[in-house]
Formats: C-alpha cells, structure tokens, sequence
C-alpha cells in the first residue's frame, strides 16, 4: 500500500482494498496481516462480502487471522445473519481458522442447513471443528439431515465434517444407510467409509456405496 500520512491506517487498507486490480488488493490484504493494526479489521470483514477473487478472499482471511482475536469475533459474529451469502461463508470460514470455541453458540441450526450451498459447506467445517465435547452427538443428528445433499464436491465436504467428530457419531450416520431415499443412503455408507478410513477418496466411495444400495433395493431373482 501506499504510504498517505495524510488519512487513517483503515482508510488508506480501504482505498487499496477496493481498487480494480486483484494483484494489489492480494498484496494490500498481505500487508495488513503482515503489520495488524485494530483498525483493519472492519475494513478487512467488510471487503470479505464484495471480493470476487478467490485468492484475495483468501488472503483477507489470513489477514484476518492476524489481528486481535477478540476484536476480529466480535467484528465476524454480526456476519452470520447478514444477508449476503459471500459474507456469512467467508465469516464461517475465517471463524474456522481463528478456532475460537466461543463462537459456538453462534453457529445456529439455519446455517448449517443453509440455501446456499457454500454457506452450508463452511458452518458443517466450522461446526465440526468447534463443537464443545459431549455435543458432537447432537450436531451430528443435524448434520444427517443433510446427506444426500448437493454436487460430490459438497457431499465429499459433510461426510469430512463427520470424519472430524470422529467414532462417537458412526451410530448416527449408520442409521441412514436404510434411509428411503437411495441418495441419503449411498452418501452414509460413504461417509461411513470415509470415517473408518480418512484417506479413502470420495469418489470411489460414494460409487461402491450407490452400487451396494442399489443391488439392495433391486427385486430378488424370480420377484
């Protein structure tokens, strides 16, 4: 960033965060977490819900990561029930990161099973890496609600939030194997697989996981 003596630290991170070039809003999310200063963090949050480049959301999350803890969760809390999709998914993301378990209680049942599916993604992440102990059984029967749901890419993220909350919750998913919907099925029995096994891929999975579901909803030779 330029040096300006003549404006605020924050005003000076503000006018290069919402410039039009990426590389120098990449390298002004860089210095501020290279040099935190209390006053980046509202700035830093609020470009979080208007950055399009992956990378320099990326990077403000880093940069985030950097300054004063409690002056950051303060500042990311009223994101979760902001109105943008991009800046809840990139507070529940950052949240992830600082691994704070004070934020806890601020990852609500409608975040987890939030419309957007990036949202939803980042809370199971997050809620599975700040679950209090003793509570992993109650997110884990709101976490199965959501099996079957979206692309692989989004069904491989829930089966890896189970994974984390690890052997107490196997009874819960296992469940679901039976569960009417063959698609709810066929992603327990994968994530099942990805529990007992973290490097096992998705996509082999979720595959012998469809075909077993599949010969067992099929009718017995001469039905």
């Amino acid at each position: 960033m330029t040096e300006n003596t003549n404006v605020s630290p924050g005003e000076r991170l503000r006018e290069a965060l919402w410039g039009p070039d990426a590389s120098a809003r990449l390298q002004a999310a860089l210095a501020a977490g290279t040099s935190p200063h209390p006053a980046y963090v509202a700035v830093l949050v609020e470009r979080c819900q208007h950055e399009a480049d992956f990378f320099v959301r990326d990077m403000l999350t880093w940069a985030l990561t950097r300054q004063d803890r409690d002056l950051t969760v303060t500042r990311l809390l009223p994101e979760l029930s902001s109105p943008s999709a991009r800046a809840r998914s990139q507070a529940l993301h950052t949240m992830s990161k600082i691994g704070d378990r004070r934020t806890w209680p601020a990852l609500r049942d409608d975040l987890l099973t939030d419309a957007d599916v990036e949202v939803a993604r980042a809370a199971w992440r997050t809620a599975a890496g700040l679950v209090p102990s003793g509570e992993e059984a109650d997110l884990a029967r709101k976490l199965v609600t959501q099996l079957g749901r979206g692309d692989a890419d989004t069904q491989r993220s829930l089966s890896r939030a189970f994974a984390v909350l690890g052997d107490l919750v196997e009874p819960i998913v296992e469940a679901e194997i039976e569960n009417a919907d063959p698609a709810v099925g066929a992603h327990a029995a994968a994530t099942l697989a990805i529990m007992a096994d973290p490097e096992t891929g998705f996509e082999s999975a979720i595959a012998e996981a469809k075909r077993v579901v599949a010969l067992r909803s099929a009718p017995a030779p001469g039905e």
